[in-house]
């Protein structure tokens, strides 16, 4: 018999560049090729439609997102009453099968009395009021900072909504330890993030330059990219690219004192795949413990060495896979030790089998897939 899911996107999951998207993209892929029949439902804000999607799912939908006043003067939060939608509802009605609401911004409906009886999964990819008030903290200008901050407020109101959450899916263990604690009632599962896994593309030996990478627009990411040129990078050092969409003039002015210090804004999925690959190290720091970094697993499969903070691993077993520094002193140590060193056939193999035994996309999928089996035997209407 035929498994029908709905699953409720913040965006249009397509292209997979951004970290939020990719779970979703690499989600959808492997359960349709494992044979799941998917309605996926997305709101349209910055990017288009895309054919790939069709080819994945039985349907697709999209919604507009709102943007009034009313939107942003609302006690709900922004980021999910701008995903309100009519049509949304209507097409989530025709019918009784399980819905993934990816994210808190798509949990409008998770309280709504007419789908008490439906299997809501919430899919988490960060804490979100914290994260906003990560933002705000990271942010730049009163509008923008006042912005994240009364979001995060409302975020954290709002959060108590996924108690009609019949199963959470959390991306790290220190974020299914803050929910089991919210929540001590409901199930709560770790699944780590889906994401493109389609070969071993890591290369051994030695590379010449340093890597930072990620949407350069986040302001958390921003924020982490102008510690490394501010407090970390000195002349003495190897080249150090930063690479990711839509950086700040202000980064880029900064990175532009540095004579070993270079800015590739809006690279192409072909040639930011080329920087991971040929880096020699990738260096990846963040400010808070939330989530899971999907850089980071990029650069595990696809790259050579990679040094962290403990931030960056918090809540994941991918630290004995990377070099750890918590001070400019201690990366500017280790990465200086690591240019010294060549990446082995021996370390792609560590890396691989620990890398398969949690982050396998087929593994998690059967997961999934056993939790919707499981919901369709208890509920056979949903046949």
């Amino acid at each position: 018999m035929d498994q029908h899911l709905h699953i409720i996107s913040f965006d249009i999951p397509y292209p997979p560049d951004y970290g939020g998207v990719i779970d979703v993209y690499y989600k959808i892929k492997t359960l349709s090729e494992a044979g799941v029949k998917i309605h996926l439902h997305c709101f349209k804000y910055n990017r288009k439609p895309e054919k790939k999607l069709e080819e994945l799912c039985v349907s697709v939908n999209y919604y507009p997102r709102k943007n009034d006043i009313k939107t942003h003067l609302s006690l709900k939060p922004y980021i999910v009453g701008s995903r309100i939608s009519a049509e949304l509802e209507s097409n989530l009605l025709k019918d009784q099968y399980p819905i993934i609401f990816e994210g808190l911004h798509t949990c409008h409906l998770i309280s709504d009395k007419r789908f008490a009886g439906r299997f809501k999964i919430y899919r988490e990819s960060n804490i979100e009021h914290q994260y906003y008030f990560h933002l705000f903290k990271a942010g730049r200008g009163i509008r923008n900072k006042a912005f994240f901050y009364i979001e995060s407020l409302r975020l954290k109101n709002y959060q108590k909504s996924l108690k009609h959450a019949d199963l959470m899916l959390v991306v790290s263990e220190e974020d299914r330890k803050y929910l089991k604690k919210a929540f001590p009632s409901k199930r709560i599962e770790y699944m780590p993030s889906f994401h493109k896994e389609d070969g071993i593309f890591m290369k051994e030996g030695r590379g010449s330059f340093a890597l930072y990478h990620g949407k350069l627009s986040v302001p958390e990411n921003e924020q982490a990219a102008a510690y490394l040129v501010r407090e970390v990078w000195d002349p003495s050092m190897p080249e150090l690219l930063i690479a990711g969409q839509n950086p700040a003039a202000t980064l880029t002015l900064l990175a532009r004192s540095r004579k070993n210090i270079r800015i590739i804004a809006n690279p192409s999925e072909e040639k930011m795949f080329e920087l991971i690959r040929d880096a020699h190290l990738h260096i990846l720091v963040s400010f808070q413990a939330t989530g899971l970094k999907l850089k980071l697993l990029n650069a595990l499969y696809n790259g050579r060495f990679c040094l962290v903070n403990n931030a960056m691993v918090a809540g994941t077993n991918l630290a004995p896979l990377c070099l750890t520094g918590n001070s400019p002193e201690e990366l500017r140590g280790k990465t200086m030790s690591c240019f010294g060193e060549e990446f082995t056939e021996e370390m792609i193999q560590a890396r691989l089998m620990l890398l398969g035994n949690t982050y396998s996309n087929k593994k998690n999928c059967k997961e999934l897939m056993n939790f919707l089996t499981l919901r369709y035997e208890k509920n056979p209407s949903t046949h």
